[in-house]
Parts: C-alpha cells; structure tokens; sequence
C-alpha cells in the first residue's frame, strides 16, 4: 500500500492536473480531497484537452477508482455537467465515488459570492464566483446542507432554516429576490437521484482499500500560496492547499502518507489581485502569457506572469514538507537571453529574511534578482532530459540546489510523452 500525495507550491495553475494524469498509471486510486469547482486542472490527450473541475484528473483511465472525498464543496450542477462533458468525449471513464459528507455549492452561494465582490468595490479579492467563500462559511458555521441531507425527511426543514438569513441579506442588503425553499428542494430532490449511485463514506472505501495494498494518489487543488493560514491573506482561497489537508479532507492519517509531490511552474503566474513581487508588466510577462497559454480554466481571466520567486516556494516547501518536485512549463521560457530568479527581497534599502505577513508590506518588496542566460531552442521535440540545452539544464540545477529538494520529472509541454524524468 502507498499513499501520494501532489500539491501545488505556487498560486495555483502548476499545471497539477497533467502531473496527476502522468502519474496515476502507477496507482490504483485517485482522490480529489479539497477545494470545488473554482479548481481548474488541464488535461491533454492525443491532441484532446480535457478541462475538471470537480473530476478527478484521473477520470480519463478507464480501470482506475476516482475519488470525490469528503474535503471537497460539490456544486451539483457543475458535477453533472462536467460528467456530461467529458463523456461525450470518452464514454470509458474510470469509475467515480462521491463522499456523501460532501457539503454542497448551492446556486445562492454563487450569487452571494459575485454579490459581495461587487460590493467590495475596489477592495476585490478576484475571487472566481463559484460560491467557494461562502459555502465554506456555512460549513464552518454549521449552516451547510451536505449530500447525506438530501436523503433526510427534515430536508424541506433544514433548507429553510438555511435560506432564512440568507434571503434576509439577499432582500435587505443587496435588495434582491428571496429564494424559494421548495424550488431549491426540488433541485436538490433531482440532484439526490443522479448522484445516489456514487455516494459512499469515502473515508472508510479508502482505508479498506488501503488495508487491502491498494495505492493512492492525492490530488490537491490551488497552491500553498493560496492558503489562508500562510498564503497571501486576504488574497487566498477558502480552503487549505497543503499536503496536510489529506488527513482532514480525505480522512488519511499523517502517517499513512509515503511520498509527497511538490508541483511548481518554471515562472511564477497568479489570478486575480493579490501582491506579486516578480510581476512583469511589459512584452516578456505577456509573452509568458501567450506561449504558456494563461488563462484561467475555470475563469478564462488573463493570469499575470513573472520570474520565479524562490523565496515564496521555499516558504511554501517548508510547510508541506515535498521528497521531490516536479517542474512545469520550461518550454514557456525558451526564446528569452537572458532569464530572472528572485533570491530574495530588500524592503527600504535593507534585505529581509522570511515573508511578511502582511500582503501591502509583500507588495512593496524589491526583488532582488539572479541572472541566468537563456536558450533559444524549441522544446517540445525532446525525450531525454539530457538532450535538453545545457542553459536549462543549468537553470534546473540552480532552483534545485537552492530549493535543497531534488527536481525528479520536467514538463515541456502538454502531452504525456512530453514529461522528462530525471
């Protein structure tokens, strides 16, 4: 038996999803244990991009289990769309199991969300809209409704004492229509009959199945960066990205944990407002946009693009605490003479140590940058990574010397064949 687990170490978009449909051949499992539908993993197959949101990245193998734990805030109507979609492509999918202690994204978090965005005026965190802030409030105030109510004869009941304040903010504060109890009921009613046959206590299936030498892969959503306990606050997400959070959205112990996999993109990209120090306003950062192809899966909003920030990985590596790392979109970088990497910050003239915790005081932070000569070689023909061009070679050396953890696998493109293992 093993347990993997695969974290994003920047802002998200690491490109986890292509890591995850690389790895889960070796594995029998696949498990998505936090975050919702604001997730966004690209997956690409003979020329097919496949784009999940709540699916696991390993749906597109047709003998493997995937996972949908208990961690993760399920929108019903994302989930069946999304199923939908994906099989109008590829009607063999691997089988899916959804935990019925998932709390639900309902239609007036949405529309709570894309309301309290308005309202923050300049302040606006770029949430995505999908409800994930708001949903995670109720679940963490204990106001959620999860799949297993669906089933429960006090469903009408739980759904009004549900809806009371929040159609009292819908109507006195942002002066909008209430929402009906039995409209949502009857949603909720239609919903229960699709997603019976998948519902089981994911909990339990995977330790029996661990019990039983299966092995696992665990598949985060977002990055450390985007955590709200060591993230860029407020500019975070609403649930935790960190390889610890398997324990509390999947219900595997710490020690049954064998191997965690880092995920970091060989330039730094981030959605939305938030401090950036190694941001690049100019034709390079939008060059980085272009040839990386930047843009939001779920939003389609433009990512912004800088260097690498070693200081910002190293502060998300000492909390998730990776054996090794995988490196992605190299290939984005090629064309540049010369490349930059953030070593550290200078804040009033003087260097700092650590990463401020406040997110003006990381917005006003000076990069201090280490140049590196670049290649002019296209990647993407490249199957060993030896035949790579020695400048990224050397680039690879340098994060990896600095960063103290051993880069195992290079992305140089989208397709499968074009992962190099080190």
């Amino acid at each position: 038996m093993s347990v993997t687990v695969l974290v994003g170490l920047g802002w998200g978009d690491e490109g986890k999803g292509r890591v995850i449909d690389f790895l889960a051949p070796a594995y029998h499992i696949i498990v998505r244990f936090n975050g919702g539908a604001n997730a966004g993993h690209t997956v690409v197959v003979d020329g097919v991009t496949f784009r999940f949101h709540l699916l696991p990245s390993g749906m597109l193998y047709p003998e493997k289990t995937c996972v949908i734990a208990h961690g993760v805030v399920l929108d019903p109507a994302r989930l069946v769309e999304e199923l939908a979609e994906v099989r109008r492509t590829k009607p063999n999918l691997a089988r899916l199991l959804i935990s019925d202690r998932c709390h639900l994204v309902l239609p007036v978090h949405k529309q709570l969300d894309l309301l309290e965005e308005a309202f923050r005026g300049g302040g606006k965190l770029g949430t995505t809209g999908q409800g994930i802030g708001p949903v995670y409030e109720d679940k963490v105030s204990r106001k959620g409704i999860r799949i297993c109510d669906l089933y429960s004869p006090l469903l009408l009941e739980k759904i009004e004492l549900f809806l009371a304040e929040k159609n009292k903010i819908l109507v006195d504060i942002y002066k909008e229509e209430p929402v009906n109890p039995r409209s949502l009921q009857q949603q909720l009613l239609t919903f229960a009959q699709f997603v019976q046959p998948f519902l089981v206590d994911t909990l339990l299936f995977l330790q029996e199945r661990l019990n039983h030498g299966a092995s696992i892969l665990m598949e985060g959503a977002q990055g450390a960066l985007l955590d709200h306990e060591i993230g860029t606050y407020p500019f975070v997400t609403s649930t935790s990205p960190m390889a610890g959070m398997v324990s509390l959205g999947a219900g595997i112990g710490p020690k049954q944990i064998d191997r965690i996999v880092g995920v970091v993109k060989a330039y730094a990209t981030r959605v939305g407002t938030g401090p950036f120090p190694t941001e690049l306003r100019n034709e390079i950062g939008e060059g980085m946009r272009q040839r990386g192809r930047e843009f939001g899966t779920t939003t389609g909003r433009p990512r912004r693009c800088g260097w690498f920030d070693l200081p910002l990985i190293q502060y998300a590596l000492s909390a998730n605490s990776p054996d090794e790392l995988v490196l992605t979109k190299l290939d984005v970088l090629s064309g540049l003479e010369h490349l930059q990497v953030c070593v550290g910050y200078h804040k009033s003239n003087l260097p700092i140590k650590g990463i401020p915790a406040l997110a003006e005081e990381l917005d006003q932070c000076i990069p201090v940058y280490q140049t590196m000569p670049g290649w002019r070689e296209e990647l993407s023909g490249i199957r060993r990574l030896t035949d790579l061009p020695k400048n990224a070679i050397q680039f690879i050396h340098f994060l990896e010397s600095y960063l103290k953890v051993p880069i195992r696998s290079v992305s140089i493109g989208p397709q499968r064949e074009e992962m190099l293992l080190v």
